[in-house]
């Protein structure tokens, strides 16, 4: 503030250095003459009556009988004089100039550099820029932070208003994603997404920042760039303006970012800054300055080519810059978030030995959740990366339906994503049952390993499961019938099979766990699939047993039993499992959830442990999460 009021003081003794002493005289000068704006006549002083001289006293004579007197004319009443002080002189003091030392006058910037400044950076130099861009009347208070309502779909408010903070701290932290289970995913989603009051103790910005960390850790980036969205940018501070860049640049939406970065431009002063601060301005109708900016991190290489190349090629599609800017992939050895996001923002063609490798590295999950939304991204690719969002937990059955149904209808389509559109119509309008089963197998069998099933295909597949009939005629097919719909939640049509399917199949199995009106399982039946299970040290039995157990559908309520019988012990404790037990004696669904989630953390079910599953079945069972429970447990089945 000191420099800002220094640089203010001395623009100002400069603009009265050059006016000198003829602000006086010209100030005298429209104070003799002044110029009016009003129309002629309006202005006119009203003309000033010319004085008469006092009439003389006349005799008057004696009026005639029957005539009335004459009539006095009225006089004005007396004028007072106005209550109050008289108006203030005029004064002609200039403003006291400040004493500036040699080493504050050091610290201004030269004439020269006041013209190349820009007006955002002008009113940053003199203190004078905005800290908000809402009203103050339109500001959203802090109290409640997040997308979901309870009415929405979330949980309560105050789940963790009273949680200690070091706690929910330690949670989010710890929560970095991704999930074995995709229902775990969706789960866990909705928890963290819910509009919450913080924890006591804690900063309500801080609790957003660390919420949406575990979004993007998720790949939920559209559900953490609402997240951020939730809270006035003038609010924001360096994590949330992170994981809230890190958001929009997935989304391809770098404008998105653009309040935070032309309010709170200091906030960060890293190449990506610096670029996306002149992206802003050309978005702003600042063209030539956002080429300049450009031109100069070019020129100073602050980034990579490519980087300020493509850059200047987004910036350009603000209308005014270098609209044909050639952007050269040559030497270019890696793909990075920001190149991905804004080659497909603009329709730039990645190289394909470039994505090639991208999609085996590292990021290639980054890579194929980003692009799953991206709508520039073309629809046979896009259909691979959305094979994977949905496996994941990021897409829907019908949103994954909904991008091959587009596929199907572009007569131009061709490869492998239409030809599985192809056989996702026949799946569906089929006359034979028979033959729409046939074409859900040639689905699942997709890039299949070792005779295992295609996920995100059993996912695509699982409104046209629920289609087929429950008959004996179709048994031999049941248990991925059934694990396909239960991809979608559709438990009832599941349950329709309970008459139809083998005791100790997968389909009996699944059954088991999912229908919402089961009671317990059979002894005889658990023993016929343990003997039945061909998976690796018979993880699908140890799941089925550990489901059962924390669902209450174990016979008798014997858990050591079915323990014993897979070599499980349920009764042991961990941190984590009398964590998660504690807090569903407390009910609390959000804090469950949230446990859940650091207790899912992985790429496969081989890192899941059966006693994790039966603390998690048995936590969300108690707190009325019955449905995600049995969907978690037929999912850990299905897979295992």
């Amino acid at each position: 503030m000191r420099r800002s009021a220094l640089l203010a003081s001395a623009i100002g003794l400069g603009l009265l250095g050059a006016a000198g002493g003829a602000s006086l005289t010209g100030l005298a000068t429209a104070q003799d003459a002044p110029e009016s704006l009003l129309p002629p006549g309006f202005d006119d002083p009203v003309p000033t009556p010319t004085p008469t001289p006092a009439p003389q006293a006349l005799p008057t004579a004696a009026p005639a009988p029957g005539t009335a007197p004459p009539v006095a004319p009225p006089t004005a009443p007396p004028v007072s004089p106005i209550e109050g002080d008289a108006p203030p002189a005029f004064t002609t003091e200039l403003p006291a100039v400040p004493n500036l030392s040699e080493e504050d006058l050091e610290g201004l910037p030269t004439l020269e550099e006041l013209e190349e400044l820009s007006i955002d950076e002008l009113d940053d130099l003199l203190g004078l820029k905005p800290q908000f861009d809402i009203p103050p009347a339109a500001r959203r208070a802090m109290s409640r932070v997040g997308v979901l309502a309870p009415d929405e779909g979330g949980f309560p408010t105050g789940s963790l208003a009273n949680q200690p903070e070091s706690l929910v701290r330690a949670v989010l932290g710890g929560t970095k994603g991704p999930f074995v289970s995709r229902w775990g995913h969706i789960l866990v989603r909705r928890a963290v997404a819910t509009r919450y009051a913080a924890p006591e103790g804690m900063d309500p910005v801080e609790f957003a920042a660390l919420r949406a960390g575990v979004l993007n850790s998720m790949g939920e980036y559209a559900v953490s760039r609402a997240m951020v969205q939730d809270v006035d940018t003038g609010n924001w501070d360096t994590a949330l303006t992170g994981e809230a860049l890190t958001a929009y640049i997935a989304g391809n939406d770098l404008v998105g970012v653009c309040p935070a970065v032309r309010f709170q431009s200091n906030i960060r002063d890293d190449a990506q800054w610096t670029m996306l601060r002149a992206i802003c301005n050309a978005y702003a109708g600042q063209g030539a300055l956002a080429g300049s900016q450009l031109n100069a991190a070019q020129a100073e290489e602050i980034a990579p080519e490519i980087d300020v190349l493509l850059a200047q090629r987004f910036a350009g599609a603000a209308g005014r810059g270098r609209v044909g800017t050639t952007v050269n992939w040559q030497g270019v050895e890696e793909l990075t978030p920001w190149r991905f996001a804004i080659a497909n923002a603009v329709g730039e063609t990645i190289p394909e030995e470039l994505l090639t490798t991208a999609m085996e590295g590292s990021l290639a999950r980054y890579y194929r959740l980003a692009g799953a939304t991206a709508p520039s991204v073309p629809l046979g690719q896009r259909a691979l990366y959305a094979d994977s969002a949905a496996g994941y937990g990021v897409l829907s059955s019908r949103a994954l339906v909904g991008v091959y149904s587009q596929i199907y209808s572009n007569e131009a389509s061709e490869g492998q994503a239409a030809l599985r559109a192809a056989r996702l119509r026949n799946a569906f309008t089929a006359i034979d049952p028979t033959d729409r089963i046939e074409a859900m197998r040639e689905i699942w069998a997709a890039d299949g390993e070792d005779g295992e099933l295609d996920f995100p295909g059993l996912i695509l597949t699982a409104y046209a499961a629920a289609r087929i009939p429950s008959a004996s005629d179709y048994r031999d097919a049941s248990g991925d019938l059934i694990a396909s719909m239960l991809t979608a939640g559709l438990d009832r049509d599941a349950a329709d099979w309970s008459d139809v399917v083998e005791e100790g199949s997968l389909g009996w199995a699944l059954v088991a766990l999912s229908d919402p009106d089961a009671s317990s399982a059979s002894q005889a039946g658990f023993e016929a699939f343990l003997d039945n299970d061909e998976s690796e040290e018979q993880r699908k039995s140890a799941f089925l047993a550990a489901g059962l157990a924390g669902l209450g559908r174990v016979p008798n309520g014997n858990v050591n039993s079915f323990g014993n019988r897979v070599g499980v012990d349920f009764g042991r404790q961990t941190r984590w499992t009398r964590t998660i037990e504690q807090a569903a004696q407390l009910r609390n669904q959000a804090l469950v959830s949230m446990l859940v989630g650091l207790g899912m953390q992985g790429d496969s079910w081989a890192q899941m442990t059966p006693l994790h599953l039966y603390h998690i079945t048995s936590a969300l069972t108690a707190v009325g999460l019955e449905a995600e429970a049995r969907m978690i447990a037929a999912e850990a089945v299905s897979r295992g």
